[in-house]
């Protein structure tokens, strides 16, 4: 005898539906999800809103930085100006000191000349052309000097007379000497006139002519009462040594 064996019956609403079951029970975790995710996003708008400057105060800040820079770029600008000035000052204050040391040393040289001539130590000399500078002018051929006449012996005296120069030139040939007249271009010319007791400056200008070398220089002195003195100097130790030696170039030959 064979035994049946029935099925247990299912029924139908007792099992689940697996998409109900998915969806009900995932539910509360996405709610909590899109909780968090607001959250953050409420919290990171309110620090927005608490911390960025609003346009207002935004645009002040842009124009006291636009202010700032321009302050500092005039400041930079007064700063190198300033220093220009400074460095212009220091140049002009140099080269015055250098002009002030140049005079002192001159002074210091006019005392020493002035202790030699009229000192109680020096020597008792007669009428002489102590020194002789010649410059040059503008035009090659023009030159000025200045003569420094002295004389010790007769003390308390006044010497009086005229200077006349010459000059010993050669053309590359021969040596000749020129006088006064032709240095003066002047027929007859005078001479430049002193009067002095112990010593005197005096001055004028000569005219080389053309193509000649100065070699030397003779001051001729003619005094009042008295014999002709004569004193001569080299060409080069009259003139600076950055002179021209010739007048002029020779013309050339043709």
């Amino acid at each position: 005898m064979s035994v049946l064996r029935r099925k247990p019956s299912v029924m139908p609403s007792a099992l689940p539906s697996p998409k109900r079951s998915m969806v009900g029970s995932g539910h509360p975790k996405l709610a909590q999800l899109l909780l968090v995710l607001l959250a953050l996003g409420l919290g990171g708008w309110g620090a927005w809103r608490s911390f960025a400057p609003q346009p207002s105060n935004a645009r002040e800040q842009l124009v006291a930085q636009a202010t700032q820079i321009a302050n500092l770029q005039q400041q930079v600008a007064n700063l190198r100006r300033s220093d220009q000035i400074s460095r212009q000052a220091n140049t002009d204050l140099q080269g015055t000191l250098a002009e002030r040391d140049e005079e002192v040393a001159g002074l210091r040289a006019d005392v020493a000349f002035y202790e030699r001539l009229v000192g109680p130590t020096g020597q008792r000399r007669g009428l002489a052309a102590q020194e002789l500078k010649l410059e040059p002018q503008a035009d090659p051929q023009l030159w000025h000097f200045v003569a420094t006449l002295t004389q010790t012996l007769n003390r308390g005296e006044i010497n009086a007379g005229s200077l006349r120069l010459a000059l010993e030139v050669t053309d590359g040939q021969q040596m000749r000497r020129l006088d006064w007249n032709v240095l003066r271009q002047q027929a007859n010319a005078p001479g430049i006139e002193y009067s002095f007791k112990y010593f005197q400056q005096v001055s004028g200008d000569i005219v080389l002519p053309r193509g000649v070398k100065p070699v030397r220089v003779i001051a001729r002195l003619q005094p009042q009462d008295g014999e002709l003195v004569e004193n001569s100097f080299s060409w080069s130790s009259v003139v600076p040594s950055a002179a021209p030696a010739v007048a002029s170039r020779l013309p050339d030959k043709g």
